[in-house]
């Protein structure tokens, strides 16, 4: 599902341009998921490590064309070797992953630690001031991504819960009916895609009874400022380069909603 709804996009093409700026440089996706651009950075030249703590995602990435010229490690930031890369990615968001201050503070001395001295780490991170979690509703969210059998799903987000700068949410995605007329199955999953709470109902209970199966994936985000981001930043001894605010390096606010950072390690 997540492939066919995260295809390739302007994002994708800033990250490869930027990691192209170092040739044939040693490469860490953390956070790689299924390897979308993992793949890509490989195929451009690059020597490329991904990293990534869900197996299930890794395994579709190890799956695709291309995937034996990249080292894929199921793991998190504490498994980096010490000065192994000349940049470091982290893309899709996932820095807002990160939701308390320990842990991103503890990622980013992992980062630090694993770039060589004029290393650059380069992510992605919402602008809180573009307020994007008004739009994640069952109207404005709406969208039908294709799955490879050609088959359509409805999917849509709705927020869960505002507190300060976290944004709880739930993706939902409707399934059409399964050739062998199955109940609705109703799976609630967590950001790692692992089943956690399913339930079964027949169709006569469920307005969604002609559907085959919903899948729900719940998380939550942290919106830094661009401030907090610059200083965590500085914290770790990282010098920040380039704040950019769209994926065509507009000035912050001007652009996609996006506080794009590059930073160096001096």
């Amino acid at each position: 599902m997540y492939d066919a709804e995260c295809r390739w996009g302007p994002d994708d093409d800033f990250f490869l341009a930027v990691v192209g700026e170092t040739p044939q440089a040693r490469v860490l996706d953390l956070g790689c998921g299924t390897g979308r651009l993992t793949l890509a950075l490989a195929a451009a030249g690059h020597r490329v490590t991904g990293v990534d703590p869900a197996r299930a995602s890794l395994d579709a990435a190890r799956a695709k064309p291309g995937a034996d010229r990249v080292t894929w490690i199921e793991g998190t930031a504490t498994v980096l070797p010490d000065r192994s890369f000349d940049v470091a990615v982290m893309t899709s968001h996932v820095a807002q992953f990160l939701t308390t201050d320990e842990t991103w503070d503890a990622v980013l001395a992992d980062l630090r630690r694993a770039l060589v001295p004029g290393g650059r780490l380069v992510f992605d991170s919402r602008d809180p001031a573009d307020r994007r979690w008004e739009q994640w509703n069952p109207v404005d969210s709406r969208r039908h991504p294709r799955l490879p059998d050609g088959r359509t799903v409805e999917a849509w987000t709705e927020v869960t819960g505002v507190r300060g700068d976290l944004v709880s949410f739930t993706h939902h995605y409707r399934f059409p009916p399964s050739p062998s007329g199955d109940p609705l199955q109703i799976r609630d999953v967590g950001v790692s895609g692992r089943s956690e709470t399913p339930t079964s109902r027949k169709p006569s209970r469920s307005p969604l009874a002609d559907a085959g199966l919903e899948l729900r994936s719940s998380a939550t985000l942290r919106f830094r400022t661009e401030a907090q981001i610059r200083a965590s930043l500085l914290a770790r001894g990282f010098t920040v380069e380039h704040v950019h605010g769209g994926w065509r390096r507009e000035p912050v606010g001007a652009g996609d909603g996006e506080l794009v950072m590059i930073a160096r390690v001096p």
